[in-house]
């Protein structure tokens, strides 16, 4: 009994080492990567290219709303071409609305296409250095509700491993 009280005495400050916690600021890292500024414009290039598509086919659509009633107001337009003009509205709303469908899609799809990569990066940079130091968790600061002040801030060293400024 008492060798195994020795002995874990002994162990509990390596067990308590090797449980070690470090936090790094997540956001101030992927901010710090130039990679971001170019996704970035990408994202606003392709969605500014999408807003425009948007804008025109309601243009479109308006126009076409305005006639039908100009040509609904017109007694003596038959029946039937009011109701396919009817059916040709209905349709364009339609399309508009799997327009927006598939231009959140594409904006979601280009994220993550644009995004992942500078996360993957940054997860293997966190892996290295809470390796290196010999943390066996490193939590992201800013996705954490309560971090205790002497808990280590490994953001810097993360940033340098990414060959980042500090």
């Amino acid at each position: 009994m008492r060798k195994f009280l020795i002995t874990i005495l002994f162990a509990m400050p390596m067990l308590l080492s090797a449980q070690g916690i470090a936090v790094y600021d997540a956001q101030a890292v992927f901010q710090a990567m130039s990679e971001r500024a170019d996704a970035e414009a990408q994202l606003k290039a392709t969605s500014a290219r999408l807003q425009q598509e948007y804008r025109q086919m309601q243009e479109d659509f308006d126009r076409k709303y305005a006639d039908y009633q100009a040509l609904a107001a017109d007694e003596s337009t038959p029946a039937s071409i009011k109701e396919r003009r009817m059916q040709e509205i209905l349709e364009g709303d339609k399309k508009i609305q799997a327009f927006q469908r598939r231009a959140e899609a594409e904006l979601t799809q280009l994220r993550e296409e644009l995004t992942s990569p500078l996360r993957s990066a940054i997860n293997a940079a966190v892996k290295e250095v809470g390796d290196e130091s010999g943390y066996s968790v490193v939590l992201d600061s800013s996705q954490t509700s309560y971090v205790g002040a002497s808990t280590p801030d490994i953001t810097s060293r993360i940033k340098a491993k990414l060959g980042l400024k500090p």
